[in-house]
Parts: structure tokens; C-alpha cells; sequence
């Protein structure tokens, strides 16, 4: 008798579902997903973008008032200074709406190559301007023209290496793996930090030659890094299958300001409480060295522990959200911070070193984390995949208007006396109270399926049903 099984109609139909079963579980999509190469090019992206940003405020805080906005008022030169910091932010919303455009209709590696260009240009050439001294009110004007470059690229860089990290992650583990954009956040923090920190110890006239443009000049070397992984990283596997589908939009930011107005005003209404961590890093660094009399460089160094500790954090924090949901992690971070404010501009009254580095660490290591962990993620789940990048980007963008001019406005705001400090953080957990009361009306999306993403615009346009609430 035949040891060869004898293959019936039911064996052989049995063998295709089986086989049926075993592609939709492994899809080609599923196989060419790149998570872990899209976490890193998504992290030095980040690196780069934040890096650039961090040393620029801390030029704007220490050296710019006098270099390029001098006079007979230093505080109306730091209040210049910092209004060239914030002016980035409203290049933002602009460079989010051409580049997130293109990001939906051309694909998202494409577009995130041209922003890490344009970032890292723009940070060499600043280093290379000449200061009032030299060329009088041409200084400030070619320093802003550099800033709005830099806020053009930074608009788009986020919401491209969210939208990519999430399209090439594993369901069940999206949030983890999106975490990885803003660790790059505290990547470049440290970074920045690690290259200021013996600058500002150089004496003062090398500082106000030479010594400043350093950091700016750097910057070549992590655009080059970030530019050679950015390279070797597929487009993902969502816009792929959207392009051959033909469910390509020609005015995506159209399409989103259609069918999903709420959530790009529910993502702005969040990203404003990205004001605390300017409040943080520029406006309170210029308050513990001017108010509080503390080192530059001592400042510096627990800011930098501070922010680079969360690097530790965020992630676990996003595998959290994979399973309980972003929402009350997002909650949690808000109210938690909006406390916390007030505590660290205390420290910083005290003088105290030891109390400031505690504060830091509560405020932005642990508390700030559970948001910067998990918003990527959240703001990209929100938008369906046509329309995901134009819809995160315009939304951010707007957002951070407020919290690019939240040191200027901490300027505006802070009084006069040892309790000067309490308008700014009144301001700030203000702010924080709105970002909260967007995050309760938003949905929980951590455990939609990514092609159920954004149930509103699905809905609309094709009418197919979703799980998403």
C-alpha cells in the first residue's frame, strides 16, 4: 500500500484556506515592514532637528542679545532674541502644509530627505553670519531668514518620520517604535548640551568671536549620518499599497480639512503643551542664570541629564500605551506637568542645585516623558493613511506656534520680586489644561488596525465600516 496520502477535494481545498490563511497573516506588506531600520533613521532624524533647535536657544539665551540685537536695554535684546526663536515656529505650519502635500502624494522617505537637508543647511549657514558689529541690521535679518529655514524643514521632519515609523511597525507594538521619534528629541538635547557646555566656559571674548558658531558648524556631521540611513530605508509599505490602489489624493490637506477638521484642531490643541518644554529648556534657562544667579554651565548639565534620562523612559512609556491606551498616559503626563512647572521655577529660586535637579528630573524625565513617549504616535493614528502626514503636520505645526513664542511670552509675563516667575507658570499650566481637555474628546486608537485608522475619512469616503469609534 502507498505510503503517498491521497489528496481529495476536501484535503486540497483544506491546504488552500490554510494557505489563503497563512498569506493574509503574512502579507507582502507585512514582510517588507522595517521597523527597527525606520526607528533609527526616524531617531537621527530627530537627533538632527532637535539638536539644531536646542543650540540655537541656547545661543538665543546667552550670546544673541548681544551679538546680533545690542543696545542700552539687555532685556528688551533677550526679548529679540527670543522672538527670532519663536519666529521658526511660524514657518512651521507653512513647511508642514508644502512638504506634508508632497509626503501624502509622493511618498514620505522622499520628502523626509529633503527637510534633513534643508535642516542641516541652514544650521551650518548660521554659523557662518556675521554679527551687528560687522554688518549692522543685516545681521538679524539673515539670522532670522536661517531661522525660518530651520522652522520650514523642522515643520515637516516630525510628522514624516512619525507618519513613516508607524507605517512600518507590527500592530500591537506601533506606539513603541513611533517613541523613537522624540527620543531623538533627547538625543539631540544631550548632544547639543555636551558641545555648549565647554564652549560657554571659553573666555568671554572667544565665546563672542569664535566660540559660538561651533555648534553650528556640528551640525554637518549628524546631518551627514542621518542622511546615509535615510537613504537606505524603504518607503513604507501603507503608501505602497495606497499608491497601487489609487487612493492617492491630489489636495490631501483638502481632504483632511473636509472630512477630519476635529482632529487636526484636537492634535493643535495637544501639541500647545509643547510649551512646557521650551518654558524648560530656553526661557527657564535664561531665568536661573539672570534671577537666579546660577552656573551657565551647571544649568546646562542637569538639563541635558535631565532630558537625556528620558530617553530610558519614553519608550517603556509608549509599550505602556500599546496596552492601557495613549489617552491616560497623555492625561496623567498634563496634569502632572502643569504641577510640576511650578516646583522647578521654585528650585530655581532657591539657588538650590540639588533641589533643581530633583525638579528637573520629576518634570521632564518623568512626568514630560509620558507625553513626548506617546504623542507621535497618537497624533499619526488619528488621520487615515491618505491624508495622515498633511493632517498631523498642520495640525503640530499650529500648535507649536505657542510653544516657540512661549519664552518670549515668559519674558512679557514675568514680574518684578523673588515670585516673578508665577505668570509663566500659570501660563504654562493653562495651556496644559487645554491639551488635556483635547486629548478626553480625541479617540483611543491604540488598538485600531492601521488600515482603520482615522474612521472619520474612511467613513466618508468609502462608506466601508469601521472598528473605530
Amino acid at each position: 500500500m502507498s505510503n503517498v496520502a491521497r489528496t481529495t477535494p476536501a484535503t486540497t481545498a483544506s491546504a488552500g484556506h490554510a494557505a489563503s490563511s497563512a498569506a493574509s497573516v503574512q502579507s507582502p506588506g507585512a514582510q517588507r515592514k522595517t521597523p527597527k531600520k525606520a526607528a533609527l533613521a526616524s531617531f537621527l532624524g530627530s537627533t538632527l532637528e532637535y539638536y539644531d533647535f536646542f543650540i540655537y536657544g541656547t545661543a538665543a539665551a546667552l550670546v544673541f542679545p548681544a551679538l546680533f540685537f545690542p543696545g542700552d536695554n539687555p532685556t528688551a535684546g533677550l526679548v529679540a532674541a527670543f522672538a527670532t526663536f519663536g519666529v521658526a515656529y511660524v514657518a512651521r505650519p507653512l513647511g508642514g502644509m508644502v512638504m506634508g502635500h508632497f509626503g501624502d502624494r509622493l511618498g514620505r522617505r522622499n520628502v523626509l530627505l529633503v527637510t534633513l537637508t534643508l535642516m542641516g543647511l541652514a544650521s551650518l549657514g548660521i554659523g557662518f553670519l556675521p554679527t551687528y558689529s560687522s554688518v549692522g541690521l543685516l545681521a538679524p535679518v539673515l539670522l532670522t531668514l536661517g531661522r525660518l529655514l530651520q522652522g520650514f524643514s523642522a515643520g515637516a521632519e516630525s510628522a514624516g518620520a512619525s507618519t513613516l515609523t508607524l507605517e512600518h511597525s507590527p500592530e500591537g507594538r506601533r506606539g513603541f517604535f513611533t517613541s523613537f521619534v522624540m527620543a531623538g528629541y533627547a538625543s539631540g538635547m544631550v548632544l547639543a548640551t555636551v558641545v555648549f557646555v565647554p564652549i560657554t566656559a571659553l573666555p568671554k571674548e572667544d565665546l563672542m568671536a569664535w566660540g559660538w558658531r561651533v555648534p553650528f558648524w556640528c551640525s554637518a556631521a549628524v546631518l551627514a549620518i542621518a542622511y546615509w540611513v535615510r537613504t537606505h530605508l524603504e518607503e513604507t509599505p501603507v503608501f505602497e499599497e495606497a499608491r497601487a490602489e489609487g487612493d492617492v489624493r491630489k489636495l490631501p490637506l483638502g481632504q483632511v480639512l473636509r472630512y477630519q477638521a476635529a482632529d487636526v484642531v484636537r492634535v493643535l490643541f495637544m501639541s500647545i503643551f509643547s510649551v512646557m518644554q521650551t518654558i524648560f529648556t530656553v526661557f527657564g534657562l535664561s531665568y536661573a542664570t539672570a534671577h537666579g544667579g546660577l552656573d551657565k554651565g551647571a544649568i546646562l548639565t542637569i538639563n541635558a541629564v535631565a532630558i537625556g534620562l528620558s530617553m530610558l523612559v519614553m519608550p517603556p512609556v509608549a509599550a505602556l500605551s500599546d496596552r492601557v491606551g495613549r489617552k491616560p498616559l497623555l492625561i496623567i503626563s498634563m496634569l502632572g506637568c502643569s504641577g510640576a512647572l511650578f516646583a522647578y521655577f521654585w528650585a530655581l529660586g532657591t539657588g538650590n542645585l540639588i533641589l533643581v535637579a530633583a525638579a528637573s528630573f520629576v518634570f521632564m524625565t518623568v512626568l514630560y516623558s509620558g507625553f513626548n513617549g506617546v504623542w507621535p504616535g497618537f497624533f499619526a493614528e488619528l488621520f487615515a493613511a491618505p491624508v495622515r502626514y498633511s493632517g498631523m503636520a498642520l495640525g503640530n505645526q499650529l500648535g507649536l506656534l505657542v510653544a516657540g513664542f512661549g519664552p518670549m511670552i515668559g519674558g512679557l509675563l514675568m514680574t518684578v520680586g523673588p515670585t516673578g516667575w508665577v505668570p509663566v507658570a500659570v501660563f504654562g499650566a493653562v495651556c496644559a489644561l487645554a491639551a488635556v481637555v483635547a486629548v478626553v474628546s480625541s479617540r483611543e486608537t491604540a488598538h485600531t488596525p492601521v488600515d482603520e485608522l482615522g474612521g472619520p475619512y474612511l467613513k466618508a469616503v468609502s462608506g466601508r465600516p469601521t472598528s473605530t469609534k
